[in-house]
């Protein structure tokens, strides 16, 4: 009895606090985002105009078609790098503003749907932290092959062809068959220190971002799986397709469902994957999205939609007295990886010993994609700024200008 009479006094303490967390801060409902001019909150409205006039003016050089601008870069030149997702026409240097919950700020055409490349990572790895707070994932730390079923990918051309004409081939595929993946973790897929190894939707792991000379791409020594972190986006597919067949279920559902709704987004954004990344799961058709647009597909989506994820995590994953994401996994997402200490879970960029943004707070963090688009997020100034389409050097000037006017 005395145990019941806790967790009740302990339930309604919790209840409490969301709602006294919901009663000092501001949300915006959805469709509407209050705005509030800079001088009622005692802010510099000339320095924060300076700012915003340097966001537009250090626009993005690169195409605005993304196609012409992905073979046009370092992406394009890459071994199998011709896109197999969708991609479109980017717009105009945009962002918004935020403090203390209200927007001050704002430039371009914040209501366009336009991809958003990496910051899909942070997405992707809110659906891994949805399942790990809905016990589907019982820790980070688990070895990712025991829950993993054979993947059987949906190819309806094979459907002409004469069995005996593939006999030696399997009609399946394991995701971590080879020693090396079995000892890989949910966290180091989430760190992208796992260096697995293979081939996913027809790109090689080494044909991303490939290092070093050619003769060694793929017969290299592979490293311990938490020893070393290498940017790569097959690997975000491998967990994109992990984490899809834990949920068994399309993984812009479970964006959808659990978070996208409940924060008020837009019915506009919409997450892709590649015109082969389909599988039949449970007797049914699905496809697995992207973490990105490297090879097109991935997040479309506009800035209100971007900045309303950022506020989630600003407020340690409550949204108007409701925990979407517990506070534990977005510690987790913050809590920087031991082999590159600026990096906590895809996509959390961290301000790690104030390298990457030197005005800025060291417990500020941000989602970061190419293009360059980012949601910066500072908990110590109570500060959101989306800005896409700046050119990647900037951006940290762009953070030190605004953070100027604030009082």
């Amino acid at each position: 009895m005395r145990r019941i009479v806790a967790i009740c006094l302990f339930s309604a303490l919790l209840l409490i606090v969301d709602n006294s967390m919901a009663q000092r801060h501001y949300f915006p409902t959805s469709g509407e985002w209050a705005e509030k001019k800079p001088q009622e909150l005692n802010i510099n409205s000339q320095k924060l105009q300076e700012a915003i006039a340097f966001a537009i003016n250090e626009e993005s050089e690169s195409d605005k078609n993304l196609k012409l601008a992905h073979y046009q870069s370092s992406f394009g030149r890459e071994p199998f790098g011709y896109p197999v997702g969708p991609m479109k026409d980017r717009g105009p240097a945009t962002g918004l503003i935020i403090y203390k919950g209200y927007i001050i700020g704002k430039w371009g055409d914040p209501h366009r749907v336009d991809l958003t490349f990496s910051v899909a990572k942070s997405f992707l790895s809110t659906t891994v932290g949805l399942a790990y707070d809905k016990g589907l994932i019982k820790s980070e730390k688990d070895l990712v092959y025991p829950y993993m079923a054979p993947i059987i990918p949906y190819e309806p051309h094979k459907l002409s062809v004469n069995k005996s004409d593939h006999l030696n081939e399997e009609d399946v595929f394991e995701l971590f068959g080879t020693p090396h993946n079995r000892k890989i973790t949910w966290e180091h897929l989430l760190q992208q220190t796992s260096d697995w190894e293979g081939s996913i939707w027809g790109k090689p792991d080494w044909a991303d971002r490939p290092q070093g000379s050619s003769e060694n791409w793929i017969k290299r020594d592979r490293n311990e799986p938490g020893t070393v972190y290498k940017y790569n986006d097959t690997r975000v597919n491998v967990l994109a397709l992990a984490i899809l067949n834990v949920w068994r279920k399309p993984l812009p559902q479970v964006l959808k469902e659990h978070i996208m709704n409940e924060i008020g987004a837009s019915p506009t954004w919409r997450w892709t994957g590649y015109e082969n990344s389909y599988i039949v799961l449970d007797g049914q058709i699905v496809q697995s999205v992207s973490g990105g647009s490297h090879w097109g597909g991935g997040l479309f989506i506009n800035a209100y939609d971007q900045a309303r994820f950022g506020y989630l995590t600003l407020r340690k994953g409550n949204w108007n007295g409701k925990q979407l994401i517990s506070e534990e996994w977005i510690k987790k997402s913050r809590t920087p990886t031991a082999v590159q200490t600026n990096y906590g879970y895809m996509n959390y960029f961290l301000n790690t010993d104030k390298k990457e943004i030197p005005s800025a707070p060291e417990s500020a963090f941000f989602h970061l994609g190419a293009g360059t688009n980012m949601i910066y997020v500072d908990e110590e100034n109570d500060l959101i700024i989306v800005t896409r389409w700046i050119k990647n050097e900037k951006k940290a000037a762009l953070v030190k200008m605004i953070l100027e006017s604030l009082p």
